[in-house]
Order: C-alpha cells, then sequence, then structure tokens
C-alpha cells in the first residue's frame, strides 16, 4: 500500500525523470532570446511616449501631471487595470517566447530588433537628458531590470514542468547552457549590483548578518519539510538532497559579511576566489561533484549545493564592484551616476564577457550551473549586463515611463519569488502537468502569472514590502 504522502505526487519519478539529463540551448540562441524578452519590456516602456514630439515640454508636463493624479488617487482599480494591462502587452507575449514561439527564437529577435530601431531612429533627433533625469532614468532601468530577471524565473519554474516549455530552455544536467540555469545567479547579481555594498554604505557584522538572514534560513528549512511531506519531485543533481537556494543565498550573505573591504576591492577577491575554485575544479573537484554517489555524510550528501556556494560568492563580490563602478559615485556617494556614463561601459563590458564566456566554455571548461564554475559565472553576468544595456535604450525616447508591473514587483522580489514557487507547487499537486495540453498548460502560465502580478499590485497598495536579504 502507498503512503498517504505519495498519493499527493503520483507522477513525482516521471517528472523528476521529465527535468533530469538536459543539455541545454546555444549560447547564440540564449543571446537571441534575452534580447527578444528585453526588448519586449522596452517595448512597453516607449509605447506609451508622448504623441505631441519628442521635444514637446508641455506633453510631457502633462504627462507628469497625470501620473501624479494617479498615484495621488491610489485606486485599487487603477493598479489592478494596469497590472492587467501590462500582464497582456509584456508578460502574455514573453511566455508565448518561451513555449509555443521558440522555434522562432531567431526571427522573433529579428522583428524585435526592427520594432525598437522604428521607436528609437524617429525620435531621436535633438533630444537630451539632462543629469537629474539620466540619474533618474537609470534608477528605473536597474529596476526594470531586476524585475525583469526575477519575473522570468518565476515564469520558468512553473513553465518547466509543462510539455510546451522547450527541454533545452530547461537546468542542464551538469554542462550546458539552458535558460533556467541563470536563475538563481540571476538573483545574486541583481541583489549584489545595487546593494548597500556596492553603494558603499554598509559594513555588516556576523551578528548582524546572521540575524538577517535567518528568514532565509527558515525557509530553507521549511521547504525542505515541505517537499518530504508531500513527496514533492526534486532533482537531487541541482543542490544536493537537503540543500536548497535560499541556502545559498543565506551562505553568501554570511560569508560577505565576514569581509569588510571596500567594493572597490570586492571585485578583486571575487575573482581571485573565482580562479582558485575553478582551478580546484579542474585538480579533480568537478569529477566528485558531478559523480551519482553519495556519502551519508552532510557534505557528500549536498556536496553540489555546498561547493557552489564559492562560486556563488565569488559572483556576488565582483558584482559589488561593478555597481559601484557602473552606477554608482565614490564611496558614500548615494548618487548614481548618469545613464550615458553608465551605458557605453555596460554594452562593453557585457561583449567581454561573452567572449570571454564563449573561451572559457571552449578551452578551459564547459559552463556548469551546478558547480557554479567560472564559465556559469561570465554567462550568468553577460546575460544580466545585456538585459540592462537593452533597457538602456529607452533613455532614446523621450518620455517614456516605466511599465506599472515594473514599480509593484520592485518592491517584493522575494516576495513574489516565495509566491510563485507556493503557486507551482500547488499547480503540480493538483493535476499531471505532463499530460496537459499546450492550450491548458498556456491558460495555467498566464493565469499563475497574473495572480502573481495581482498579488504585486495589491501589495504594492497597502504598502506591503517583504525583505529578507
Amino acid at each position: 500500500m502507498d503512503s498517504p504522502a505519495s498519493t499527493f505526487n503520483p507522477n513525482k519519478r516521471l517528472k523528476e525523470e521529465f527535468v533530469s539529463n538536459l543539455k541545454g540551448a546555444s549560447m547564440m540562441e540564449l543571446f537571441l532570446l534575452i534580447t527578444t524578452l528585453s526588448m519586449l519590456l522596452f517595448l512597453r516602456s516607449v509605447y506609451s511616449s508622448t504623441k505631441k514630439g519628442p521635444n514637446s515640454a508641455e506633453a510631457l508636463s502633462k504627462k507628469d501631471d497625470a501620473i501624479k493624479a494617479v498615484v495621488c488617487k491610489k485606486n485599487m482599480g487603477s493598479y489592478l487595470a494596469a497590472a492587467t494591462l501590462d500582464v497582456l502587452c509584456i508578460v502574455f507575449p514573453a511566455i508565448l517566447c518561451v513555449t509555443i514561439l521558440a522555434d522562432w527564437t531567431y526571427i522573433n529577435a529579428v522583428v524585435m530588433t526592427l520594432l525598437v530601431v522604428f521607436f528609437i531612429l524617429p525620435r531621436r533627433s535633438g533630444f537630451s537628458v539632462s543629469q537629474e533625469e539620466g540619474a533618474r532614468s537609470l534608477r528605473t532601468n536597474i529596476s526594470a531590470y531586476r524585475v525583469a530577471m526575477n519575473f522570468l524565473t518565476c515564469v520558468c519554474i512553473l513553465a518547466v514542468d509543462f510539455k510546451i516549455f522547450p527541454r533545452r530552455y530547461a537546468k542542464t544536467e551538469t554542462y550546458g547552457t539552458g535558460l533556467m540555469d541563470i536563475g538563481v545567479g540571476s538573483f545574486i547579481v541583481a541583489n549584489a549590483l545595487v546593494s548597500r555594498q556596492a553603494r558603499g554604505i554598509a559594513k555588516m557584522n556576523l551578528r548582524n548578518a546572521i540575524s538577517s538572514t535567518c528568514p532565509l534560513i527558515v525557509l530553507g528549512f521549511a521547504r525542505i519539510f515541505f517537499t518530504s511531506s508531500v513527496d514533492y519531485q526534486v532533482h537531487v543533481g541541482e543542490y544536493g538532497v537537503h540543500w536548497n537556494f535560499f541556502f545559498t543565498l543565506a551562505a553568501v550573505a554570511i560569508l560577505t559579511s565576514m569581509i569588510n573591504l571596500p567594493p572597490s576591492y570586492c571585485g578583486i577577491l571575487g575573482w581571485f576566489i573565482l580562479v582558485v575554485y575553478e582551478v580546484s575544479l579542474l585538480l579533480g573537484l568537478n569529477e566528485y561533484l558531478i559523480s551519482n554517489e553519495r556519502g551519508h555524510d552532510i557534505i557528500s550528501q549536498n556536496k553540489e549545493g555546498i561547493f557552489s556556494i564559492f562560486g556563488y560568492w565569488g559572483m556576488y563580490l565582483v558584482c559589488v564592484q561593478l555597481g559601484n563602478y557602473l552606477f554608482f559615485g565614490k564611496p558614500g556617494d548615494a548618487v548614481l551616476r548618469t545613464n550615458d556614463w553608465a551605458r557605453i561601459r555596460v554594452w562593453i563590458i557585457c561583449l567581454l564577457f561573452w567572449l570571454l564566456t564563449v573561451f572559457l566554455d571552449r578551452h578551459v571548461e564547459r559552463v556548469s550551473r551546478r558547480m557554479c564554475n567560472l564559465a556559469y559565472v561570465t554567462i550568468v553576468l553577460a546575460m544580466n549586463l545585456q538585459v540592462f544595456a537593452v533597457l538602456t535604450l529607452a533613455d532614446y525616447v523621450p518620455g517614456y515611463k516605466v511599465a506599472a508591473l515594473i514599480e509593484f514587483f520592485d518592491r517584493n522580489l522575494l516576495g513574489s519569488f516565495l509566491l510563485a514557487n507556493v503557486l507551482t507547487g500547488m499547480v503540480n499537486l493538483s493535476m499531471d502537468t505532463l499530460s496537459a495540453s499546450p492550450f491548458v498548460a498556456l491558460a495555467i502560465l498566464v493565469g499563475y502569472a497574473y495572480i502573481l502580478s495581482i498579488a504585486a499590485a495589491v501589495a504594492h497598495f497597502y504598502g506591503i514590502r517583504l525583505k529578507f536579504w
């Protein structure tokens, strides 16, 4: 007789096999896919720009007044309407791009690029951005980038359980590049770039770090309890038997608190950690980590999660210095640098990271999210900076405004991710995702994304903010 827990998830083994032994997609396809998804957000930001002309101060003033009126009114209906519109304009097309339109990624990228050029060229002439406006738009673009990467991760963690989601976009088993491979890395990058350390205003001690990360540790143990209680599918090769995403975040925060380096030196330490870790992998640690053999001790049971901490910690430190260099002034200066200053450097550094990734992948060691090796760190940095670089192009279009959905999610990135995990678990336990038709899968994904968006809008309306890290 089956145990009571097993009845919660009768297809556990099939679902685990469905996300196992995958090889990923080509770097070129991922590059074009990320470009397409970024441009969707770009187009949503600029299509509502003023129709009175690029230099119409009157039009811009009226738009600002209208926005202020909506904010002052603070009507729940307007929040829900704004969230619904952005779901239709941004989220729904994005879901299509990673599901039923995935085989047309190259064509999608060309079409989106032409649309972006169409929006920029006619409106660029004679338009300039003041230093104050540049700093404000840079803040907006940073928020848009962070939300975009977080929301993409939220969509993919459920989409991967349906056959409509291409297997090449799912997490790779050992080596390779899948769209979902950048999820946890992107979360760390997005937080590090704008962290208090990057702004040069934080010197957190170990005691405070442990206190602030306690919620993450609790969430980590709660996830273990939940998955074991309902016999939920867990891919052991991802982090190990007991380890999970929340433990990794907590570990990175605690390790970072043990050093009080200026942001300009964090990158040096970060690269040192990454290089030493990569050398250790090449000297035989990688064979230990990719082996399916596990001992009974806690380290062997969770070897992937524990050893990958070094990669994620190095990534975090590198991003602290990058954030300080790209976006902020001297240590202690709270004023963001102008967008023109940042845009050029972001594009250059993004290109350098892509070139470095290709070199490392071909001549050192292939990209491996499982081990968080050096090539994985560089591709995560390349793809994250690529998203931000595309979004900065919106500054060439006068009168653009950030999508309402960006503002809603920006206040609750971790909270929305937690809700996404809960909803994903509910969907998986309430239906057989593997047998769902493409139409049913698409409907569930859109409904799921809509619920996340409405929840973010409601939380923003009531001023609710959930932040642990």
